[in-house]
């Protein structure tokens, strides 16, 4: 290669000090050249790199925050559960404790009935439906109502039949109330036993 050439390549492909050996011409590694659009491929995938690594580590931060509420949540839902069950059973405790407060005055009436020594029976007849008046005022303030059905249509929810009677009262109504029921908040504890008028259909009979 003649001088004039090899200042054209040197101009073209300029070579720095590192590169030449020691008597100024280029080393044995040869001179390497890279066109300039693989610079760029190699600065867009570090880019994509970093990018991906930043949306990994943004996923984990939010699966975490995630997991956080969940556990959260969690825990307040029991908190809830639990004050709810002990509402409940404050409720039916205080419940039972203000039924309770109502039949003590009937165990004094009771108690003082017994210890009454006079044998005046006008007296204890007296002793007795008082009792009976609190027992029933106790049993009312609990939502615990009698049922005395007399004259009222038969309801088999709330009445048992005994026996079907032949009578000038209408028929299928009430004509004898053999033992009284209860209901507590519209629920039967106990059916009224009674006696009920004949239906139309036997009456004539």
């Amino acid at each position: 290669m003649s001088t004039m050439e090899e200042k054209q390549v040197s101009q073209n492909f300029p070579i720095s000090d590192a590169e030449l050996s020691s008597d100024g011409a280029p080393s044995s590694t040869d001179i390497h050249l890279r066109p300039s659009g693989e610079h760029d491929e190699d600065d867009v995938a570090a880019h994509l790199g970093v990018t991906n690594a930043q949306a990994l580590e943004q996923a984990h931060t939010k699966i975490a925050e995630l997991h956080e509420s969940l556990l959260r949540a969690r825990a307040e839902t029991e908190n809830v559960r639990r004050r709810t069950q002990d509402d409940l059973a404050k409720a039916h405790k205080f419940a039972i404790e203000s039924f309770a407060e109502h039949l003590v005055p009937v165990v004094d009436s009771l108690e003082a009935a017994l210890s009454d020594i006079a044998g005046d029976l006008m007296k204890v007849r007296e002793g007795v439906k008082l009792t009976l008046r609190q027992l029933t005022s106790a049993l009312e303030k609990g939502r615990v109502i009698q049922i005395n059905p007399i004259g009222e249509k038969f309801d088999p929810h709330r009445h048992q039949a005994i026996s079907i009677v032949q009578t000038e009262q209408a028929p299928n109504t009430i004509v004898s109330v053999l033992q009284k029921g209860y209901v507590i908040a519209d629920r039967v504890l106990r059916p009224a036993l009674v006696t009920v008028a004949a239906p139309e259909s036997t009456a004539g009979h």
